[in-house]
């Protein structure tokens, strides 16, 4: 397409200023307009950010002809509703993860996209960081043989954000699907993304928010109330995949944890890394067991620099139509993972894919 890209960006939460901020940086974009239901932060965010118009209804951005593409950056059980509508409208869209709250609502919105001409990215933004793409170049070219096991870990032991975090309802439940869906993700992309057969999960409702810790602070929601919480604080899963390949992952908001943790390792045939808290690289070379530390810009996920780069891709893929490394179907089978951990922790059993 010629001429700048004209963006909207839907929802001014914390994450829209990610969204926000890169696209201000791109100089191949235009920020048109900005939406959010309380209207005076709509018109507040949208004269920070120097867009022309600010709409308190969704339908009025999506029916501005002067847009072509959107970012959606609202509550989870909106992103289905709001996706299809803004490809029906004959918009692009990057919509944040979750796709969507259901599998069903992830294929609706899949259907929608495939009958149409437009692009949808969904925002798994830790594929998009440097040293995930590193990564993932060296495992296509064969430097770790075949990825067979991985272990991830995004553990808080107190980070509850509450407001509609902590609502089921709105959210579609807690650390699994807001914190842990990234690295689900990160590690099903870097193993070739395999077919997933089988899901063994549990969550656990033990904790609550423990808003009564008074010495740490953490993120809280706009419309934090400590005495809602509907989802779990822990969730725990066995991912098995069609090629034999496996993940193991735990996630949490609130845990008796000496100190938070985040990792994520992966290990190969011929050699295995860690993306998280720091690239590394683990190998043989002459009979010799090698360690191997990258030499880039920074070993440790950026999260400024990430989410530059998928708005980046996400303006390339629009302007040079073309399909962007997170796909729709992507959203889709993620959301089944995610889903079945939820299954099989309420049925107490594996749940086959």
């Amino acid at each position: 397409m010629a001429g700048k890209l004209r963006v909207g960006v839907i929802g001014t939460g914390s994450i829209s200023q990610a969204h926000l901020d890169a696209y201000k940086n791109h100089p191949d974009v235009t920020l048109v307009a900005v939406c959010d239901q309380v209207e005076a932060r709509a018109a507040e965010v949208a004269k920070r950010y120097g867009a022309e118009r600010s709409y308190s209804d969704y339908h009025a951005l999506l029916a501005d002809k002067e847009i072509d593409a959107v970012s959606i950056c609202t509550w989870n059980y909106t992103h289905a509703e709001i996706s299809i509508a803004a490809i029906q409208a004959g918009k692009h869209v990057l919509v944040e993860k979750p796709l969507s709250l259901t599998v069903e609502e992830a294929l609706r919105i899949q259907d929608a996209v495939r009958a149409s001409d437009r692009i949808l990215q969904v925002g798994f933004v830790r594929r998009y960081d440097p040293n995930a793409q590193m990564l993932r170049r060296f495992a296509d070219q064969g430097e770790f043989g075949d990825l067979y096991y991985a272990k991830a870990s995004i553990l808080r032991r107190l980070g509850n954000p509450g407001g509609w975090f902590a609502d089921v309802t709105r959210s579609g439940g807690g650390p699994l699907i807001d914190i842990g869906v990234h690295v689900i993700d990160l590690v099903w992309y870097l193993m070739g993304k395999p077919k997933p057969i089988s899901v063994s999960g549990n969550t656990y409702k033990k904790l609550g928010n423990r808003s009564n810790v008074r010495e740490l602070s953490f993120y809280k929601a706009a419309d934090y109330d400590a005495s809602r919480n509907t989802v779990e604080d822990l969730a725990n899963a066995m991912i098995r995949f069609e090629n034999g390949a496996s993940l193991l992952v735990d996630v949490s908001y609130s845990l008796h944890a000496l100190k938070d943790e985040s990792l994520v390792r992966l290990y190969g045939t011929r050699g295995g890394f860690e993306v998280d808290p720091e690239v590394s690289i683990a190998t043989e070379l002459h009979d010799t067991m090698i360690n191997i530390v990258p030499q880039t810009d920074t070993r440790s996920f950026d999260f400024k620099r990430a989410f530059q780069a998928e708005i980046d891709h996400f303006v390339a893929s629009v302007r040079e139509g073309q399909e962007p490394i997170s796909p729709v179907e992507d959203g889709v089978e993620v959301m089944k993972m995610l889903r079945a951990v939820y299954e099989s922790a309420e049925k107490g059993s594996e749940v086959r894919l």
